[in-house]
């Protein structure tokens, strides 16, 4: 059976449950871990050194409330410091990339913005204060993924699709880079359940692993889409050094991995830093192991939301 963890990110934006609070944008309680410096630091001085880099990921958790207000943070901080950037967001698909525009540029009303760009479950209480400090602050955003619809058609016949999708061929990645081995494919096969069946002489087995490199390859498209997004828009944007700071689910850009990666490919030379915002019980208790420290250049743990009791 396949996560949701993984398929939420192809098929569907992941749909919050009933008790999800309301999110306050106020403080959060964090601890910043530099994996570098194998040390904690603290979040402004994480903020003067990701004000350095030409791209930065902020891996989020969808459903969790306090990583969005951080992801703010950062915004605001970056902004604070005069550092010009660009916003980008997994959130938003290319095809919408217009009404993005004329809303940002107060062309449109909000209701004809949300009502023309599929905004995802939640909109309002996770990624709107986002999209308003950056259109109050003439931030550009980036509607960096490749359309639901297309993804989803990868997941169920393959990568063929994208080359029969004729007008709308721009919508994804011009070049498209996906081996079916390495690290970042196991880490996705093990997050579908375990990996591949044994297919030697074994048909049905044969199908199953064709159907699941097709999810993978559904996923892949996301990543490379997303980085060539970015690339695009660092690159049509350096004139003014902006960086760009992209918001995507974690497992796109954890250990450098995937949208990382891919954004790397098409920026040699340039600095890519990930942060992963990682919700956990007690941040004072944490200390990252000999795994976690590879996630990223920065682990940022904040608190999780606590547990409605009856």
């Amino acid at each position: 059976m396949i996560p949701v963890l993984v398929l939420g990110l192809i098929l569907q934006p992941p749909a919050l449950p009933a008790n999800h609070p309301e999110t306050a944008w106020s403080y959060v309680p964090q601890r910043v871990y530099d994996t570098r410096q194998k040390a904690f630091t603290d979040f402004e001085t994480m903020l003067a050194d990701l004000a350095r880099a030409d791209v930065v990921f902020l891996g989020e958790q969808h459903d969790d409330p306090n990583t969005h207000r951080l992801e703010l943070a950062v915004l605001e901080g970056l902004t604070r410091r005069r550092v010009p950037v660009v916003l980008g967001l997994e959130m938003f698909e290319r095809d919408v990339q217009p009404v993005l525009d004329q809303y940002i540029a107060g062309k449109i009303s909000e209701e004809q913005f949300l009502g023309g760009s599929r905004p995802w479950p939640r909109y309002a209480t996770d990624y709107r204060p986002l999209v308003e400090f950056a259109k109050s602050h003439q931030i550009p955003v980036l509607a960096s993924d490749v359309p639901r619809r297309i993804a989803s058609e990868v997941s169920k016949s393959g990568m063929s699709v994208v080359e029969g999708l004729g007008a709308d061929r721009a919508l994804a990645a011009r070049d498209i880079h996906c081996p079916t081995s390495g690290a970042y494919y196991e880490r996705f096969m093990e997050a579908m359940g375990g990996g591949h069946p044994q297919t030697v002489g074994n048909s049905n087995a044969a199908e199953t692993r064709a159907k699941t490199d097709w999810f993978y390859l559904a996923q892949c498209l996301k990543d490379e889409t997303m980085a060539e997004s970015i690339a695009d828009a660092w690159q049509k944007n350096y004139g003014r050094r902006a960086a760009v700071v992209h918001v995507n689910g974690s497992f796109h850009t954890d250990y450098a991995q995937g949208t990382a990666a891919a954004t790397v490919n098409r920026m040699g030379g340039r600095r890519v830093a990930v942060v992963s915002l990682m919700p956990v019980d007690d941040i004072d208790a944490e200390t990252p192991d000999a795994d976690a420290v590879k996630l990223g250049d920065y682990l940022v743990y904040t608190v999780k939301p606590a547990k409605p009791n009856y």
